[in-house]
């Protein structure tokens, strides 16, 4: 007698080419493992894009990262802590159904481009340029959804409100400068959205995109170099005839983790001067004459204000939060692969 067939078998689907099943895949597995470790991480991303705001600030909103988790508690709650959730989790799913689509076809382009077979195994470096390329590729995704996403994150600390029409019946206690409460309206993330668009115009939603290529680019290759180096090794450990394919949860897990912290770390300070950028208008409105911020320029503002310390305001809170962040993903991209790949 035959086994019954698995209903949740992708073998089940349609048939369509081998790539394109495999785009949906990554698509599906990536959105799924970005979004699930966007609820876990956001206070800290929170918290994180707050402190990298008040850099250029002449008194600081924030003690540090303690600091702004408990002010923050106190003054908003629990809702505070997810303040501008939908944004982020439109980001993760973005971000990491992009990177890992991007990922595997453009391991494919360089298999063919060095005339090598598809199954063959990449080395590292060619890994990292694919990292890269895909990095790249997302940046242009993510630019628009984190300007909103920041925006969103400063306005509680605002010392006025954001220039969009909402209804009063909207309006919630918020804070000023000196974290006092102001009874304030607060635009949701389409308010938002529009407001860039209608002052800015569609261009305007790409402030900040070098600095979100450059951590991107620079991430991607150092993410998935580590994941790949830290699982091959963990891999090899059990036994030399295995493969990538031949790793298990905690495996993924643990060098998920180390890839994680490795990415954010080296890239923070590119992050910290896209957050400025984006955030500049709000916290420091220089009126719509002033030339818009530059990301050299705002580079130069914070390390003349407080140093290299400035480029790294809120890394250690993101570091430690991007460590079981990336172990998140990858364990359910990887345990999602091996079940459905």
């Amino acid at each position: 007698m035959e086994a019954a067939s698995d209903p949740l078998s992708w073998d089940n689907i349609p048939s369509m080419p081998p790539s394109a099943m495999r785009a949906v895949k990554d698509i599906t597995f990536g959105s799924i493992a970005g979004m699930v470790s966007k609820v876990f991480e956001h206070p800290f991303d929170l918290t994180k894009v707050r402190l990298q705001s008040q850099v250029l600030d002449t008194t600081a909103r924030f003690n540090g990262p303690i600091d702004c988790l408990v002010k923050t508690w106190k003054n908003e709650g629990v809702r505070g802590l997810y303040r501008g959730l939908p944004a982020p989790i439109v980001a993760a799913m973005l971000e990491n159904a992009s990177l890992f689509m991007s990922y595997s076809e453009l391991q494919d382009v360089i298999r063919r481009i060095n005339s090598q077979p598809l199954s063959h195994e990449l080395s590292l470096p060619q890994l990292a340029l694919a990292g890269a390329g895909a990095g790249a590729i997302t940046s242009f995704l993510l630019t628009p959804v984190e300007l909103v996403k920041c925006k969103m994150q400063v306005q509680m600390i605002a010392p006025k409100p954001l220039s969009v029409s909402i209804p009063e019946s909207t309006a919630a206690a918020t804070l000023d400068s000196t974290l006092g409460p102001v009874s304030r309206p607060l635009p949701g993330p389409i308010a938002v959205l529009m407001s860039v668009i209608r002052t800015e115009g569609l261009r305007g939603l790409w402030l900040g995109q070098t600095g979100t290529l450059i951590r991107e680019c620079g991430g991607g290759a150092s993410w998935f170099a580590t994941k790949e180096f830290v699982g091959t090794t963990l891999i090899k450990r059990r036994g030399s005839e295995l493969t990538r394919k031949d790793i298990v949860p905690w495996e993924s897990a643990l060098s998920g983790a180390c890839a994680g912290g490795v990415f954010n770390f080296s890239m923070f300070p590119a992050d910290s001067i896209k957050s400025t950028m984006q955030t500049e208008e709000d916290l420091r409105p220089r009126g719509s004459n002033a030339p818009k911020p530059t990301f050299l320029g705002t580079a130069k503002a914070m390390y003349r204000a407080q140093g290299v310390k400035g480029l790294y305001a809120g890394c250690g809170i993101t570091v430690a939060r991007s460590i079981p962040s990336s172990a998140i993903i990858f364990l359910i991209y990887d345990g999602l692969s091996s079940r459905f790949g």
